[in-house]
């Protein structure tokens, strides 16, 4: 038996446990394959948790995750518990707390999805967002005076620190050179009014580009970018931007590379350790159905496999969610799928035992 890996799962809410199920089917059919040991330890962090005991995320459970080689979540949102708690109390602090300093998020379009994007196909929908994770607005920096006053006073202020930036930048550059497809960079901002922040940022892209003779370089406004991944999704590669507009835009890519249910992405630490998830919420009112596509989550672990080193074994699972998107769903949508959320998963597994 080759290596082994301890990895944390957290399956959440609604139909978390649903997809997180198929993943850990999955990866354990990918690690058996290529001679590799996988122990999860499961955590029941979420809206029910909550609830029951007031806790979200208790200080010895992170401590722990610090010692983990992965994390895997399902999705985090309840509906009795108020929008944001969770949301800031769990997810971003554990991004937070773990330096989860770059969000990876693949858009990819397969053969067998459709897009809403007119004549475009999977050779012109195939890029990657590189989004700061732990800084700008999502820092939490502002406050608030006079509240509930005619004289109330909001202010959130985006956080942007020279060290968070360019680690961000120069891990782009690495991704893109490694990607080694168009070996294209852009970053995107907005350099014509957010003139503090994106001179930062515009500063440091430029000057790492220097050490990257081989990666082409350019910029666009974060609403050209909105534009062009509609019109001309062909023109990236990858693209670098800060917290606030990569939160938007992988949005928009989830939607052109055919829907939240095969939308996977990672919060990772290069030198710590990292969590993969599937981009949709808890979708709690499909929760028990198991009408929900999970290949979002097993696309997931395929990140999270890459992050490890296990490249063979997340090729595996890539080429087996291909063959599945291809050959045998009706529809990525939950209920059209014409499988159920576990049948979706096992095809996936059958077909890497027998690639």
């Amino acid at each position: 038996m080759g290596k082994s890996y301890t990895i944390a799962v957290i399956p959440g809410d609604g139909t978390g446990p649903e997809v997180v199920d198929e993943g850990l089917k999955v990866l354990e059919c990918a690690a058996k394959k290529h001679d590799f040991s996988l122990n999860f330890k499961h955590y029941p962090l979420g809206g029910e948790h909550y609830m029951k005991t007031g806790e979200i995320l208790p200080d010895n459970v992170i401590g722990e995750l610090r010692g983990m080689d992965g994390i895997f979540l399902g999705a985090i949102g309840h509906p009795e518990v108020k929008p944001g708690i969770l949301e800031k109390g769990l997810l971003l602090q554990l991004r937070f707390e773990l330096d989860q300093y770059i969000n990876l998020r693949p858009v990819r379009l397969y053969e067998g999805v459709s897009t809403p994007l007119k004549d475009k196909g999977p050779e012109e929908i195939d890029f990657v967002v590189i989004r700061e994770n732990s800084e700008g607005l999502y820092a939490g920096a502002g406050g608030t005076l006079k509240r509930g006053t005619a004289d109330e006073v909001a202010i959130q202020e985006s956080i942007n620190t020279r060290k968070g930036v360019e680690r961000c930048i120069r891990y782009a550059f690495e991704y893109c050179r490694n990607r080694n497809r168009k070996k294209k960079l852009t970053l995107c901002g907005k350099t014509n009014v957010l003139t503090f922040a994106f001179d930062l940022w515009e500063r440091a892209f430029y000057e790492v580009a220097k050490e990257y003779p081989d990666i082409e370089t350019d910029y666009a406004h974060v609403d050209a970018t909105c534009m062009w991944m509609v019109k001309n999704p062909e023109w990236f590669d990858v693209i670098v931007t800060d917290n606030m507009f990569g939160d938007i835009i992988t949005d928009l890519g989830a939607m052109i590379q055919g829907g939240m249910g095969i939308a996977a992405g990672g919060n990772i630490n290069p030198e710590g350790v990292s969590m993969f998830e599937p981009i949709g919420g808890s979708a709690p009112r499909y929760a028990g159905k198991q009408i929900i596509n999970p290949l979002a989550a097993i696309c997931s672990t395929q990140l999270l496999l890459e992050t490890l080193g296990e490249q063979k074994a997340a090729s595996d699972i890539e080429k087996a969610v291909k063959k599945v998107l291809k050959d045998d769903l009706k529809d990525v949508a939950a209920g059209k799928m014409g499988y159920s959320t576990a049948e979706v998963g096992s095809l996936v597994a059958d077909y890497i035992k027998t690639d």
